[in-house]
Order: C-alpha cells, then structure tokens, then sequence
C-alpha cells in the first residue's frame, strides 16, 4: 500500500512537470512569434536621377620638364664646386670646375705646332718663289720647280692640322668649365673636389628646370577605350577634352594650380596592362620638386543617373545588392550594378534600380531582411 502510494505521488510529480513544461515552451514560442510579427522601422529613400561629381586618384611621380644629368666631355680631377644642392641657376651658369693644368699645356703646344707650321708654310713659299724666276730663266727643270709647290702644299697641310689641333685644344680647356646646359635647379652632387670625374663615369649633378613640372601616372589599356568611347573619337581629342586635374601632395595638401593632361603614351606596357600618361603643371614658386611623389585627381561628372549611399547596399557572392520596399513595405533583395568610380560616400548605380523605386537605406544584412515587412521612419 505504501509503494502504491508512492507510485501515485510520482506520477503526479511528474505530470506537473509535464504541465509547466509544456506551458514554457508556449510562452516562448509567443514570445518568438511576437518578435518575428514586431515590423523593424528603418529609413527608406527614393531613387530619383541627379548629378554628381566623382574623382579618380592616380599615384604620380613628379618631374621637372627638363631633367638633364650634369656630364663632363673630359676627363679630370674637380678642382671647385660653385653651387650648392637646391640652388636655382640660369643656363651658363659655371657649375664645376675640372683641373685646368693639363689642358692649358696641351693648348700651349698646339700653338707651338702652329707657329713651327706657319714658319714652315713661309719658307715654302719663298723657295717657290725663288724657283719660279729660275724657271722662267730655264735655270731649272720643271721637276725641281714642281717638287718646290709640292713642299708648299704639304707645308700648308700641316699648317691645317696644327689649326685644327689648337681649336681641339683650347676646346677641350673650355671643357674644363662645366656650365648648366639650362636654367634650374640644381641637384643632389654626388663628387667633390678632389674626386675624378669622366664622360663615361658618374654625374655631376642633375638640372631641372621645374618652371613647369610633369605629373607622370598610368591609365589601363580599358581606361583608355572608355575615354575613347572605343575608338569613337580620337585619342587627342578625348585629351583636350579632360577637364583641369588637381595634384594632391604627400602630406595629403592639394596643390592650388591645376594642371591639365598633356600626352598619352602610344604605347602599352605588356607587363601593366597600362599606358604612362603626363599632366603639367605649372611651377612658378618651386614648390613641386623633381622626384617627388603625389596623386593625380581627375574628376568626372555624371549626369541625369542614380545615386545611392554606400550604407543602402550589401554585399552576397562579390555582388552588391540593396533591399528595395513594394507598396506593401515588404522587403526584397535586389541585385546592382555600380560604376567602378566612387568616392567612399556614393555608388553610381548603372543597372538593378529605376527612378522611383523605393530602397531602405540602413540595417543592410541586419534588421532589414529579405522579406519583411517594415515600417517606415519619418
């Protein structure tokens, strides 16, 4: 009798359990279900063609329009240095100085030679003097006077190459002053005084005339054909037609001058894929620096197209997508196509949206999923 009683209180221990287990999971399903019925309010916007101004930036290297290593045409030992690194110089400008000695000695021999030759060249002349009248007296043969214009003209000859030895002369002492072949400013000076320069040795230096400098970037083989319109208009008309393009600086300044894109490279790198292009600009206080590096920004307008913030889209399998709402707010998912250009704020879009569609703008792959029904924020 106790055991069945047991039994009994058992069960009823048990059946209880049951009760509050069952009402448990009733509880929470409701509460799930009223979770799931709860509409999210999220912002919404609607599409509508507009305009917009997008910028593409193009790491650069700057150079001077002229950049012209420094090169001596003899060989010596540099026996003065007149400029400083940096130093702004006008075409002619003494620059360096190579040891003089040698040269001045070689022209000092070179005028010997000529003297020696000029002598020469007057004896010659009197004995052909001299033996013209003895031929007209019939003193002597025709071979003695023939072989006296002979020693003339060959005593002339050498005269000539005794000039010709001088002007080498004094040329190669004019060598010995290392001028800048223009105005510029001067670069780094690797040797000294002291140190042996050669025409086939090291620089002296670099000149670079930075007036105006060069901003060179690179454009893809597909870049170019779109600025094209695939070969529609030429390529020197899609240059003049690019508008004046910024030069953004290293420490993240924009240059205050514009600068226009002067050349497209004729020629595409096979390893690249991509063409060199040249912008100038101009460099009136010398800021811009041969050598330097910077950004090249090229605006691009687009007219009468969709815009959307970047936070309107998601991203599904290298895809971008957007939520768009019908007239029920119900939430769907919407595949798009956008405009490589953007600015980090916008996309472009170029398929998957019309004007007047209605797309939420927040909660992309959080609160707004496909499907739902949302309410809308003011």
């Amino acid at each position: 009798m106790k055991r069945i009683l047991q039994l009994s209180a058992a069960s009823i221990g048990l059946a209880a359990l049951a009760t509050l287990s069952g009402c448990g999971k009733s509880d929470q399903a409701a509460q799930m279900a009223a979770m799931m019925n709860q509409a999210p309010t999220l912002a919404v916007m609607t599409v509508e063609p507009s305009n917009i101004e997008l910028e593409s930036q193009y790491p650069a290297t700057i150079k001077g329009k002229t950049d012209i290593d420094v090169r001596p045409l003899i060989s010596g030992t540099i026996t003065a240095v007149h400029v400083d690194e940096g130093a702004q110089v006008s075409k002619g400008q003494l620059l360096f100085t190579i040891d003089q000695v040698p040269y001045q000695a070689a022209v000092t021999q070179a005028e010997a030679a000529v003297n020696v030759a000029k002598t020469a060249v007057q004896t010659a002349e009197i004995s052909v003097e001299s033996n013209r009248a003895l031929r007209a007296k019939n003193i002597i043969s025709e071979h003695a006077m023939q072989i006296s214009e002979n020693q003339l003209a060959q005593a002339k000859s050498q005269l000539a190459q005794a000039e010709a030895g001088l002007v080498n002369a004094k040329k190669n002492l004019s060598y010995t002053l290392v001028t800048a072949p223009s105005a510029g400013v001067v670069g780094s000076i690797p040797l000294r005084v002291g140190a042996l320069a050669s025409p086939s040795g090291q620089a002296l230096t670099t000149v670079s005339d930075n007036s105006q400098v060069y901003a060179y970037f690179s454009l893809t083989e597909r870049q170019i054909l779109d600025m094209t319109d695939a070969g529609a208009k030429s390529l020197n008309a899609a240059i003049a037609a690019m508008p004046p393009v910024e030069l953004k600086l290293a420490n993240g300044s924009i240059y205050p001058q514009k600068g226009k894109v002067a050349t497209v490279s004729g020629v595409i790198d096979a390893s690249t894929g991509a063409s060199t292009v040249r912008a100038l600009f101009d460099n009136a206080n010398g800021v811009l620096r041969s050598g330097s590096t910077g950004m090249v920004i090229i605006p691009e307008q687009f007219t009468d197209v969709i815009v959307i913030p970047q936070t309107a889209t998601g991203e599904i399998q290298g895809s971008k997508y957007v939520m768009t709402v019908d007239k029920d707010n119900v939430l769907h998912q919407q595949i798009i196509q956008i405009d490589p250009l953007q600015d980090g704020k916008n996309y472009v879009v170029t398929e998957g949206l019309s004007a007047g569609d209605r797309i939420v703008t927040e909660g992309i792959g959080t609160k707004a999923r496909n499907g739902i029904t949302i309410n809308i924020a003011e």
